[in-house]
């Protein structure tokens, strides 16, 4: 059996090109303990809008894609480009984005 190939970084580092297709890259200056929690955010966004889907409930299905959202924006992964900001404007968006998503009732 045969390993998948890693994401490959473009040469400005700005994207990761994943089975052909090309993804905004993480913001290489979320620091590792911020990136680790907003990715189990993030996972757990993803399992909750899977779990919506099976029980076909809509506004579950609606508030865990806001979840993943505010998680992928928290890592720069959308919204305004992180290479179009400034360092202040970096740290805010993963600090709200952490802040939101640790709220009540969204532990990863």
């Amino acid at each position: 059996m045969t390993a998948k190939p890693g994401p490959v970084p473009t040469p400005d580092g700005h994207h990761v090109l994943i089975g052909g297709r090309r993804w905004r890259a993480t913001d290489p200056a979320v620091p590792d303990d911020a990136g680790a929690r907003l990715r189990a955010h993030l996972m757990a966004a993803r399992r909750a809008v899977a779990a919506a889907r099976r029980a076909e409930d809509p506004r579950a299905e609606r508030a865990a894609r806001d979840r993943v959202h505010t998680a992928k924006t928290a890592l720069g992964e959308r919204g305004v480009p992180w290479w179009e900001q400034g360092a202040d404007e970096r740290r805010a968006r993963w600090t709200d984005g952490l802040a939101a998503l640790d709220g009540p009732g969204h532990r990863p």
